[in-house]
């Protein structure tokens, strides 16, 4: 994967997730762009989770730009709740979009390897390596997009 001064892989990668931290860029254009680069790894958006609204709604507190997105692959989610019905406890793989105290904005996946090495199943073990390659090439479509060039 190749990135430029704009984009760039978060260091310190949880044991949960990866990420991509982008120096600029509008805040709703990159929630877009990152569900537009989900769909062409088959993913769809099942939930959109507003932080900063609900937060402001809820609590009357602002915080900074944050969105949870549920992303979900429908053939791949059948395989593993055809193997583990309970699995669904697990989904959707989820992709926060958030702006940062500096005014960068992270994009972060859930890391479906470490997530479902909740379970044994061989075929659950088989759909999360997939699903994890398939949201790292999410990642580089994202830093391709936000890109100098």
């Amino acid at each position: 994967m190749t990135h430029d001064s704009n984009a760039r892989p978060v260091e310190g990668n949880t044991a949960y997730g990866f990420h991509l931290r982008l120096k600029r860029g509008d805040f709703s254009t990159l929630v877009n762009q990152t569900i537009e680069a989900l769909k062409t790894e088959g993913f769809g958006v099942l939930t959109d989770i507003d932080v900063q609204a609900t937060m402001k709604a809820k609590l009357g507190i602002d915080v900074p730009s944050y969105r949870i997105l549920g992303a979900c692959n429908p053939p791949l989610a059948h395989r593993v709740l055809t193997a583990e019905p309970d699995i669904g406890l697990l989904l959707p793989c989820n992709v926060v979009v958030r702006e940062d105290a500096d005014g960068s904005v992270t994009v972060s996946f859930m890391d479906p390897v470490a997530v479902l090495q909740l379970t044994k199943h061989p075929e659950v073990v088989i759909v999360a390596q997939e699903v994890r390659q398939r949201l790292e090439r999410v990642r580089s479509v994202i830093a391709a997009q936000t890109g100098n060039s």
